[in-house]
């Protein structure tokens, strides 16, 4: 993967620390994109018209915005159109490990682990959500030692249970595996990530589904919500926003290296998907071009 147009942030938390918090309020959106080893939970209050891009995905915000970035996702909020002169900003790093992977696997730590899994394509939270933990999250600096170690655990947990959360970037994106607890639907997928360049048919997968065509189209429809063919332009997408932003082929070659066979039809649903066409998408990342 290559990143040279994306900064690699080394954050300030020592291997013996647990977290660390960073409020601040702010005119404008000055950081360019990034990526970093932690963990990031970030509460935005006041900045309506901002955009948030985060892996393949890009989105103007509202008033209120609580986002959960997972390890090494790009990501980074601009001004665009904020007007506002009043924005506050608490972020929250911790560690990769801080919720080992063996204290994740107990019962009561289900919800946080899915939670933590799906912040591999970042997520952002329900404005009621964000309204029920406000409060919290704007006073974790007041508290101290293990108090506020705890008060972290409790309100990530109280966020991994909230209803509404929604995951951003495309899964072939961020690399995440898919899992549908259906070894014939990750079999689909693994055969359609290998295989997005080329033509991929709906008779060829239910092959490998061992199942008939129809059948196959209500299956994945009822595992996934996405038809056959919305799958594979989301993951052809995926593919596509990752070479938009690490190589200099043109938009045209993107398209057909990615198994779009014409180039209108692959910026309108690029279009569809991302609310904006390649080329925005690719000046998005490349305004912010930092070599480290």
């Amino acid at each position: 993967m290559t990143t040279n147009n994306v900064m690699r942030e080394i954050t300030p938390l020592t291997p013996s620390d647990c977290f660390t918090i960073f409020s601040r309020n702010k005119k404008k959106f000055d950081f360019p994109l990034h990526y970093h080893d932690e963990y990031e939970l970030n509460l935005i209050i006041n900045a309506k018209g901002a955009k948030r891009v985060v892996g393949g995905h890009i989105e103007m915000i509202e008033e209120l915005e609580l986002a959960l970035i997972g390890p090494n996702l790009y990501h980074a909020w601009f001004t665009h159109q904020c007007q506002s002169e009043d924005i506050t900003e608490i972020t929250i790093q911790f560690h990769k490990d801080l919720f080992d992977e063996k204290f994740l696997k107990r019962n009561q730590l289900s919800f946080l682990k899915s939670m933590l899994e799906r912040s591999q394509r970042g997520i952002v939270f329900s404005p009621e959500t964000i309204l029920a933990l406000k409060g919290r999250i704007l006073n974790l600096d007041k508290k101290s030692g293990f108090d506020s170690v705890l008060e972290l655990m409790s309100i990530m947990h109280d966020l991994s249970i909230s209803r509404n959360m929604k995951m951003l970037s495309d899964p072939s994106f961020t690399n995440d595996k898919f899992y549908y607890n259906s070894r014939r639907i990750e079999r689909v997928f693994e055969h359609m990530n290998a295989n997005y360049n080329k033509q991929v048919s709906l008779g060829e997968v239910a092959k490998i589904a061992n199942m008939p065509e129809a059948s196959f189209s209500r299956f994945i429809k009822k595992r996934t919500g996405k038809t056959f063919i919305d799958s594979l332009n989301e993951i052809r997408l995926g593919h596509a926003s990752r070479m938009l932003i690490d190589s200099t082929s043109t938009v045209a070659e993107i398209a057909y290296k990615c198994g779009f066979n014409n180039i209108s039809n692959f910026n309108r649903i690029f279009k569809r998907k991302k609310l904006c066409i390649p080329k925005e998408f690719r000046e998005t990342y490349t305004g912010n071009r930092v070599f480290i």
